[in-house]
């Protein structure tokens, strides 16, 4: 007897995506909705389990979702992939897609999430640079498309956690340069004017992503998807583990759809709470960041990033903490929340900027 085995080390000392949670009263740092779904929606999803034959293997493909997602978003039920939350979605991606012998291009800084799962895959990960603005500079972009030509090139529109949409122009150029497939990953594109799924094509090496998590407030079902082309998702089938939804989430999220107008609602009371927080955050010492998404980012001017984390956490308020991210010295990501948990940010902030 020799031990436990070692496990591939591909990772190095790299931890696990996570965003800490601290017992405070009003919570901002995961992207998520202070919202719950509809009270008819969650009638409606107790009434199906209820009818459900929980002895019997879920439908291996999901059908009545993917032709739900379908006609929703005006495609073919072929060009629809589901999964468990869009990082199921992106890992699969890396199994077709990427994996050992192959690359894929992000631009810090982005979703923490497209890196670390391409590591976990065994997938060399390019980065390149954004501009000064934070937003994606197209001579840096041109750079490593032609230089390192990547299997796989990530935009994430709006980006996490910067929040700028990337425009339709950058992704036609991006989709002219890049070798492989671009992947648009849309997890907050409902809070934004356009959607890249304007530019799918049967042969354009282009997919789109996206989650019940945030504008649907399904979180903590863990439901996401793809958009693409009919051979990119069944590439994906191919891969993706037999059963992988089961029969509760393909119909939590089949009977979502049916309350589009509440989830536009809910979009449109965070929209406009984001801009009344954007604001007021003109009146204070802090940078912020035009936001296209539930969230901004912005780095106070005269304490640390470390110091004005811990002193809204001291006065009950949860932010995420983006000091240590890559080109984000000091700068902080806040949810937007409710007119009331705005309220409370902003009274805690002041004091602590004060």
């Amino acid at each position: 007897m020799t031990g436990l085995p070692q496990p591939v080390d591909n990772l190095g000392a790299l931890e696990g995506y996570h965003s800490p949670q601290v017992d405070v009263a009003v919570r901002l740092n995961t992207n998520e909705s202070p919202y719950p779904p509809p009270a008819a929606w969650v009638g409606a999803v107790v009434g199906e389990v209820e009818r459900l034959d929980f002895h019997r293997y879920p439908d291996r493909h999901a059908m009545a979702l993917r032709e739900a997602l379908a006609q929703l978003h005006g495609v073919e039920a072929a060009q629809v992939f589901p999964a468990n939350g869009s990082n199921e979605v992106l890992q699969t991606l890396f199994f077709a897609y990427g994996g050992a012998g192959r690359s894929a291009a992000v631009f810090e800084p982005t979703y923490a999430m497209h890196s670390q799962i391409g590591m976990v895959t065994s997938t060399t990960v390019i980065v390149g640079e954004r501009g000064p603005d934070l937003r994606l500079d197209l001579g840096e972009v041109k750079r490593v498309l032609v230089g390192a030509k990547p299997d796989i090139t990530f935009l994430c529109s709006p980006n996490n956690p910067t929040g700028e949409a990337v425009s339709r122009e950058v992704v036609e150029e991006v989709l002219h340069l890049a070798p492989g497939l671009v992947v648009v990953d849309e997890a907050y594109a409902q809070f934004s004017s356009w959607s890249a799924l304007d530019l799918l094509g049967e042969d354009v090496p282009l997919v789109v992503t996206r989650t019940f998590s945030k504008t649907w407030s399904m979180a903590g079902f863990r439901l996401g998807y793809l958009i693409g082309p009919p051979a990119v998702v069944a590439a994906l089938e191919a891969r993706v583990l037999p059963y992988h939804l089961d029969v509760v989430k393909q119909a939590a999220g089949r009977l979502a759809l049916d309350h589009r107008d509440d989830m536009e609602s809910r979009v449109s009371a965070l929209v406009a709470e984001r801009e009344r927080l954007l604001a007021a955050m003109a009146d204070l010492p802090v940078e912020t960041w035009p936001s296209d998404a539930n969230f901004f980012l912005f780095r106070p001017l005269r304490r640390s990033g470390d110091e004005v984390w811990q002193g809204l956490v001291d006065r009950s308020v949860l932010v995420r903490n983006c000091s240590s991210w890559p080109r984000l010295g000091n700068c902080l990501r806040v949810t937007v929340g409710t007119p009331d948990e705005g309220d409370a940010f902003l009274a805690a902030l002041r004091e602590v900027l004060s």
